[in-house]
């Protein structure tokens, strides 16, 4: 199953995308994952990648394509993928429709996560991120750690990343809405598009999630936010 999640920042898309993928025993292809390899390497595609991403920019797109292109060619892709964060504007789009048509292959499906703004910059604003290992990921209001800048897990410094800022993360949206919306009107031309709200806990969204792409719903127990 090839699938697209699509969505503003502060979604969940990254926490749906690996929850959804596993469930799927799909790949979980993310540029923003691709992106950070590069960029805590030192990688000149790191370095360019960071100055864009900074301000608030999409990185070019012949970068990102590129990047794309080769991901989808490795083997472990042709049993299914699901895409985190790519295509971001209409060109991108048309050249991953190019590259799935080369290999006689099409999206099944595309989920666009629905959030309104006050609670993207809430979500994005407040989030707290472990120095030492940028999985442990903490919220000021919603998942403050138990001392104050101070990872629960090791003890790490929690800092607050420059592209989660607020006057950036307004930017983000801004960025959003002039050039990734018209990707979501691209593939609702083609039929693939199903819009889920991404507002309450994380499983009810993967319920959602689970139910536009028919595959039912999954355990309920697990309560934890988005």
């Amino acid at each position: 199953m090839r699938i697209l999640l699509i969505g503003p920042p502060g979604a969940g898309k990254g926490t749906q995308a690996r929850r959804l993928a596993a469930h799927l025993t799909i790949q979980h292809i993310s540029t923003g994952d691709l992106f950070r390899e590069h960029i805590d390497q030192g990688t000149e595609l790191g370095q360019n990648a960071h100055t864009h991403i900074r301000a608030g920019l999409l990185v070019p797109d012949e970068v990102t394509i590129g990047v794309i292109k080769e991901r989808l060619a490795r083997p472990d892709a042709e049993r299914g993928f699901l895409l985190d964060g790519f295509p971001r504007n209409l060109a991108q789009a048309e050249a991953l429709d190019g590259i799935l048509a080369h290999s006689e292959s099409r999206l099944d499906a595309v989920l666009d996560l629905e959030l309104p703004e006050a609670e993207v910059v809430s979500r994005i604003a407040g989030r707290r991120l472990c120095r030492q290992d940028r999985e442990h990921i903490f919220h000021v209001d919603h998942s403050p750690p138990e001392v104050a800048g101070a990872c629960d897990a090791c003890g790490g410094e929690l800092y607050q990343r420059d592209d989660d800022r607020e006057a950036t993360v307004r930017k983000r949206l801004e960025v959003y809405r002039s050039e990734t919306a018209p990707v979501v009107d691209h593939y609702q031309a083609q039929g693939l598009v199903t819009t889920i709200s991404a507002l309450g806990h994380v499983q009810e969204v993967l319920d959602r999630a689970l139910i536009a792409i028919g595959r039912g719903q999954v355990d309920t127990s697990d309560t934890s936010s988005c």
